[in-house]
């Protein structure tokens, strides 16, 4: 009745977990692995999982042929840095069971530096379940689940270990900000100098007056890293226009 889909590259501190998490409720597990250099393919393989190999696509196409790979009647779609809890795998039980919605929202619980979130990305409710064929994702970085339909939300939250290290979140940030400056030259956005200086500070004050604030040392990490990425960000579509004018120069 469930397949579980799981996109990965070099995951092997995390995919053993996610894996163990699904094990009593999963019919089929779907791997689709874009170049793993450690022991994320054989870790996915041994706990039974069956593993793909797929070129990077996209956020979005990534999952989307992944999903194409499901048999069972219903998706959850899960990051391998994530958890499922055991109150959500009963109220996923209980979800298939009723079958009185197309889809469901799943609460996203952060671990940051060894602790649970509480006042930061703490929000999120993310579409994660869903009945085969009734959905896909859009966006190439920050993809999101188009689902058409009645839409519910389940109960306990899937825990998300979200960086190995502040290496990694700093290695990530500026990975994603690099992407989503070529999408957004791709889209036609005009640089201005001000993206410089006064959207990294708005970005800083977001999070860190929506919350962050209450989350101490780790607030403050938080909100410097999302100024950090806001400001790689316009600075990678300032390089590139400056690429295109003296292209001589790059060389």
């Amino acid at each position: 009745m469930l397949s579980v889909v799981i996109i990965t590259k070099n995951e092997e501190m995390n995919i053993g977990r996610c894996l163990t998490g699904v094990r009593e409720i999963a019919d089929e597990v779907i791997v689709v692995d874009s170049g793993s250099s450690d022991r994320t393919v054989d870790i996915a393989r041994n706990l039974g999982a069956r593993v793909y190999h797929q070129d990077w696509l996209g956020f979005d196409k990534q999952k989307n042929y992944a999903a194409s790979l499901a048999v069972m009647d219903y998706i959850l779609f899960l990051d391998a840095d994530e958890e499922v809890s055991d109150d959500l795998r009963s109220s996923i039980r209980e979800a298939l069971v009723k079958k009185d919605c197309v889809g469901w929202k799943i609460h996203r619980k952060t671990y940051y530096l060894g602790k649970v979130l509480h006042h930061v990305w703490h929000r999120e409710w993310l579409l994660r379940l869903v009945k085969r064929g009734e959905g896909h994702f859009e966006g190439d970085i920050h993809e999101k689940m188009i689902c058409k339909g009645k839409i519910g939300k389940l109960q306990g939250p899937v825990l998300h270990y979200s960086y190995k290290s502040l290496a990694d979140q700093i290695n990530r940030l500026a990975d994603y900000a690099r992407q989503t400056a070529i999408l957004m030259e791709k889209e036609g956005y005009k640089f201005h100098f001000y993206n410089l200086i006064l959207n990294p500070l708005w970005a800083f004050l977001k999070v860190f007056l929506r919350g962050g604030f209450m989350e101490g040392y780790r607030g403050i990490l938080i909100a410097v890293f999302e100024a950090t990425y806001t400001f790689l960000k316009y600075a990678f579509i300032l390089e590139r226009k400056l690429q295109k004018k003296n292209a001589k120069l790059w060389m």
